[in-house]
């Protein structure tokens, strides 16, 4: 489906990561984890990126995506648009998603990487699947924790959902928990990994060992979904 979306409001989620939001049409159908094309004005042409939705299929009157701020010509053209500038909306695309269909799942992101998973989180949170999750999300440093303080709210609220924030350049203020995904720490907080479906989204390199982490792990194969990043 491609359709014409005034954009009504844009958040900022951290110093580079903004969410954009558009009134959804009635008959857009979407699973939560999938993304759309985005195609909006720069340098006098049009150019067209695939960006995850972060919103839920549960949220009917608004679709949201959110983007990292690159620096790059299309990231500071979608930066400098305000409410009411036009995006060109193509999609829903891509397999990874989640529905319910399974009882115990385990997210594991990187950076923007988040996106996918907060559209999970909310979809869960929203329809009240009762599914288990544990969400391992790793930044550098606190500020580039994007919907941290929802993630929070999302964790203290249901019983069946754990988030852990890991930070590769921890402050000394931080309390959480430090340092690069490993099997040590996702053995500590998803101690029962091999009975979870795994989604992964992150930069590349972050995923790569992450899945290698994970066979070696011995989880299956069938049982570790990927989503290259998207929106970086």
């Amino acid at each position: 489906m491609e359709f014409e979306a005034p954009i009504t409001e844009i958040i900022e989620q951290t110093h580079d990561v903004k969410s954009f939001r558009f009134k959804r049409p009635e008959d857009f159908e979407y699973k939560a984890g999938q993304y759309l094309f985005v195609s909006i004005p720069v340098n006098g042409e049009m150019q067209r990126k695939p960006l995850t939705i972060s919103s839920s299929p549960t949220e009917k009157d608004h679709l949201e995506f959110t983007k990292k701020l690159t620096g790059h010509e299309y990231s500071d053209a979608l930066d400098a648009m305000v409410p009411g500038d036009v995006l060109i909306i193509n999609g829903p695309n891509g397999r990874f998603t989640f529905e319910g269909e399974y009882n115990k799942i385990a997210l594991i992101s990187g950076g923007i990487g988040i996106t996918p998973m907060i559209s999970i989180c909310r979809y869960c949170s929203d329809s009240k699947t009762g599914t288990d999750i544990v969400f391992l999300d790793s930044n550098k440093v606190e500020s580039d924790i994007a919907f941290g303080d929802e993630l929070d709210e999302m964790g203290r609220s249901h019983p069946n959902m754990k988030v852990v924030h890991t930070l590769t350049r921890a402050d000394t203020d931080w309390l959480g928990c430090t340092g690069r995904i490993c099997e040590p720490m996702i053995l500590d907080y998803i101690s029962d990994i091999l009975e979870r479906t795994v989604y992964v989204c992150g930069p590349p390199p972050m995923m790569k060992s992450v899945e290698e982490l994970l066979l070696n792990m011995g989880i299956p194969k069938e049982q570790i979904k990927k989503e290259a990043l998207v929106g970086f």
